[in-house]
């Protein structure tokens, strides 16, 4: 989606998914980043555990990644209300990064997928949201107005993004419209915080 050559802040869009579908909420994540201009989205993964590889065609992150992001969005599929094994044993490399402050007053956001309608959802994104706490970062949910919010009948959640994976089905308008709105509160508020921590005026 951008490139690695990076002349603008860029927004990490982090992320496990081995069905696919978390990796659907990221590519429109970062839509919603791109959507506003002057900041690019860039994508990536971390490895499995278990051998078998991430759904999609992504790189792998890198810990000394985090430095240099604006902001960060974070999903995994749900796994009994927490995130998926491959990412938090990613997480627990980042301690040199968590002692240099690399993440110190950048914005974040979390999102999930699940293939009941429930299945943990809220108590994912909140589990999520912890590591993220401990490396400073401020967190950034979905407000109540997002008018998909109130109408929708599948995933969303003002902790952050959601789908719900019945029968494979792709993601709804409304599931859609909220990723695409976390995005770009994200991209503003990562580009207000870089300008206030740079000393340039908002």
């Amino acid at each position: 989606m951008s490139s690695d050559v990076v002349t603008e802040p860029h927004i990490l869009v982090l992320f496990y998914s081995r069905g696919g579908k978390t990796a659907e909420l990221a590519e429109t994540i970062a839509d919603g980043i791109l959507s506003v201009g002057g900041i690019d989205a860039r994508l990536r993964t971390v490895p499995p555990l278990d051998g078998d590889a991430p759904a999609g065609d992504y790189l792998y992150c890198e810990p000394t990644d985090l430095a240099s992001a604006a902001g960060l969005a974070m999903g995994s599929p749900t796994r009994f209300g927490t995130m998926a094994a491959p990412l938090k044993h990613w997480w627990e490399q980042t301690t040199p990064q968590w002692l240099n402050g690399d993440l110190v007053d950048k914005p974040a956001c979390v999102f999930t997928s699940t293939s009941t309608l429930h299945g943990g959802q809220e108590a994912t994104l909140l589990s999520m949201m912890l590591p993220l706490l401990h490396h400073g970062l401020v967190i950034a949910g979905t407000p109540y107005t997002e008018a998909e919010l109130h109408t929708t009948e599948s995933g969303g959640s003002p902790y952050g993004p959601t789908h719900w994976d019945k029968d494979r089905r792709p993601l709804s308008r409304d599931e859609m419209r909220l990723a695409r709105a976390q995005g770009k509160r994200l991209a503003r508020l990562a580009l207000a915080l870089a300008n206030d921590r740079n000393g340039a005026p908002a």
